[in-house]
């Protein structure tokens, strides 16, 4: 039979093949042929009518990549700490205790690390540290030098907080038993004290007054860090530092990792413990001991995420619905005008799953077409702004969306398609041949 598009007093007029028949509706050209001819029929109303899919995939798009965004920019400033450490550092007393007033200063001592170590067996790795003033040109080489950190600690801190060695390696425990005087520098202290491309390893800096050895250089892999930023810092042996500056038994700060399986909450509350108990502390006393849980921040980060998301969705999916019912009104329309056509056709033997088919395909060749576009842009768009705070360190980072976000897009495009086309399809069907043909 001729497969041709006839016209009738201006009344579209599909034969039906024997192609289609065989159930090939999917690779009819005169069928998509049609869906062109009645989507570009009306040309405002069709835009009008996608733009409200457009928008709403438009905008999901641009807010899922705004939230993947901010979870990675939040997520680099703590990416170089272990998720299971926590850190200490002494306050004033709160209360009084055993003949102690309130108010009264302490310092934790080289003694309360092996004494930790003995009463918390959940302890995994621990680390004290001092911290040295950045006075005016405290780290020298030559006539170069600058105003930087200086930090003592223990080889398991950089187990703690994760840094990356460019060159050499890391304080070992050698370095700690001999009291070497040996250091590693921050990726921007190289820059000022050596030349590009010159080897550090084994030349001199002067810390404070006193020459050490490059062993090591550094750069931090986390935006927030422990006494200031690693590019901008020495490192020295903690038991260099404590005898080289005089600095005493004092251990200005702890660092400490749970072993695996255990609560870092377990391991804070017993070494707070541990800690009133030496130094004659309260128990009760909550502010001698400051502390700070990074399994609790990032469990919290991860929180604030899942409900960022989650809203998110929620605005996204229902933008997209509003879209959705857009086009359903609109294919109720379409239907509506069309009813001599659907007559006709169920006239020349066009079945109710052709019917049916013929106004879904339209549904959703539309909506997909629209959302499409939404996603095109909305990529194109964070790109952009991607490209544009690319440089710096910022809390928004990196705003895209996933492959598995866009397939995603994609099928929900399908379904929304489908679920605008349903209502105006079965209204199609209802139509009768003999009423159909003679409406006016």
């Amino acid at each position: 039979m001729n497969n041709k598009l006839q016209k009738d007093n201006g009344i579209r007029v599909t034969k039906t093949s024997l192609w289609r028949r065989l159930g090939g509706a999917l690779f009819d050209l005169d069928r998509w042929y049609e869906i062109w001819v009645t989507i570009t029929h009306n040309k405002s109303r069709s835009f009008l009518t996608a733009f409200g899919v457009f928008w709403g995939m438009f905008m999901l798009v641009l807010m899922v990549g705004a939230g993947n965004a901010l979870s990675k920019g939040i997520s680099s400033q703590v990416e170089g700490f272990a998720g299971n450490s926590c850190f200490f550092w002494t306050q004033n007393t709160s209360e009084a205790y055993k003949g102690f007033r309130k108010g009264r200063r302490w310092d934790m001592l080289n003694s309360d690390v092996e004494i930790i170590r003995s009463k918390v067996p959940e302890l995994q790795h621990l680390s004290p540290m001092l911290f040295g003033g950045s006075n005016d040109k405290n780290v020298v080489r030559g006539e170069k030098g600058g105003s930087y950190q200086v930090k003592g600690c223990y080889p398991e801190y950089d187990l703690i907080e994760k840094s990356k060695i460019i060159s050499g390696r890391f304080i070992n425990d050698i370095d700690i038993a001999e009291n070497r005087k040996v250091c590693i520098i921050g990726e921007r202290v190289y820059e000022v004290l050596f030349q590009t491309g010159e080897d550090a390893i084994g030349k001199l800096v002067k810390v404070n007054g006193i020459y050490f050895q490059v062993i090591g250089v550094a750069r931090r892999m986390a935006n927030a860090s422990i006494g200031g930023s690693t590019d901008e810092s020495v490192i020295l042996p903690f038991s260099t530092m404590q005898k080289a500056f005089n600095q005493g038994n004092i251990i200005h700060f702890l660092g400490a990792t749970s072993r695996p399986g255990v609560k870092v909450k377990v391991v804070e509350n017993k070494i707070k413990e541990t800690l009133r108990s030496v130094h004659q502390i309260s128990p009760d006393d909550k502010d001698a001991i400051g502390s700070v849980n990074i399994e609790d921040q990032f469990t919290m980060f991860n929180n604030l995420f899942i409900g960022i998301n989650a809203l998110i969705w929620i605005v996204g999916l229902g933008t997209l619905l509003a879209g959705a019912i857009g086009v359903s009104n609109i294919m109720l329309v379409t239907v509506r005008e069309r009813t001599k056509e659907i007559g006709i056709r169920r006239a020349l033997g066009a079945t109710p799953s052709n019917i049916i088919g013929q106004v879904l395909t339209e549904s959703i060749v539309l909506t997909v077409l629209a959302g499409i576009g939404g996603i095109v842009l909305g990529v194109g768009l964070l790109s952009a702004i991607g490209v544009a705070l690319s440089q710096g360190d910022q809390f928004f980072k990196d705003p895209q969306i996933g492959f598995g976000m866009a397939v995603g897009s994609l099928t929900i495009l399908l379904v929304i398609g489908t679920f605008a086309g349903f209502i105006p399809a079965q209204r199609a069907i209802m139509i009768k041949p003999i009423e159909a043909i003679r409406e006016e």
